[in-house]
């Protein structure tokens, strides 16, 4: 199986369900990348269901928010 992304490439992370990272690939083995964040400079390693081509598809796997439970007494 081919690298969906290369060494160089910008990629898009979601961190904690709910913010979005733009980050580099600096590697890649054995389906895992290591990346190089573009704010701070740190790093990760991730598999490749992690990360993310546009900062689109990185929102559209943000879980949407269920309505929260209303009691009938309010």
């Amino acid at each position: 199986m081919a690298a969906k992304f290369k060494v160089g490439d910008a990629v898009f992370i979601v961190e904690s369900n709910r913010f979005i990272r733009e980050a580099e690939v600096r590697s890649c083995t054995g389906g895992m990348y290591l990346i190089k964040f573009k704010d701070n400079g740190g790093g990760i390693k991730l598999k490749e269901h992690r990360l993310f081509a546009t900062k689109e598809e990185a929102e559209a796997s943000i879980p949407k928010s269920k309505p929260k439970y209303r009691s009938p007494y309010e």
